[in-house]
């Protein structure tokens, strides 16, 4: 991994994970003496980071992790949607087997739950939708999913997946899910999927985000 790499997956991770939180002002000397790299490799990172929407740099002064707006919640789950809708549709014409799959992954959730480990629960969660978008053959969709869940990893999943309860209502969602992409039924399985989103974006209005 280069210096600039490196510097770009810290600084992107602290992000996402709150350790670097919306509306901070953070700098390339804090993060290279961090790292213990110079702050060029630092520099290049941020602007990486800006060009995805997670930064705004000001010149001098440092860069400020551009904070989660209630409209960005709705535009990322809005553009969830339409990707996963295309993609949900097509493996459900064409991929039966897929729903195996995805039932491993559920297991998983479950057992994540027994283990009371909701973070393990959230990757799980992300990877019934990425196989999902991975079954369409598209790679440009799949690199535009990783992109949104990384945004939607600051909108309060954390916070969501504290009630064993909503865990275990996503579990059923999920099965529903993986039932009709199984048997074919490609409306179904949207019906499901639209729900299963629309639900979701009604609870992360409800958790302060930043």
């Amino acid at each position: 991994m280069s210096t600039s790499a490196t510097a770009y997956a810290f600084a992107k991770q602290a992000i996402l994970d709150g350790r670097f939180p919306g509306g901070e002002l953070i700098s390339e000397g804090d993060v290279a003496r961090e790292l213990g790299l110079s702050r060029t490799p630092v520099r290049e990172a941020f602007l990486r980071l800006e060009a995805e929407g997670l930064l705004r740099l000001y010149p001098k002064r440092g860069a400020l992790v551009v904070p989660v707006s209630p409209a960005e919640v709705t535009h990322v789950m809005e553009t969830r949607l339409l990707v996963e809708s295309f993609a949900i549709e097509r493996a459900a014409r064409t991929r039966p087997g897929l729903g195996l799959t995805l039932s491993e992954v559920i297991d998983a959730q479950e057992a994540h739950i027994a283990a009371g480990d909701p973070a393990a629960f959230v990757d799980a969660d992300r990877e019934f939708h990425r196989v999902l978008v991975e079954a369409a053959g598209n790679p440009i969709l799949l690199q535009l999913y990783d992109s949104l869940r990384d945004r939607q990893a600051r909108m309060g999943l954390a916070a969501l997946a504290r009630s064993e309860e909503r865990l275990r209502t996503i579990v059923d969602e999920h099965r529903a899910i993986a039932s009709a992409v199984a048997d074919g039924r490609a409306d179904d399985a949207v019906q499901s999927l639209t729900e299963h989103l629309e639900r979701q974006l009604r609870l992360l209005r409800e958790v302060p985000v930043g």
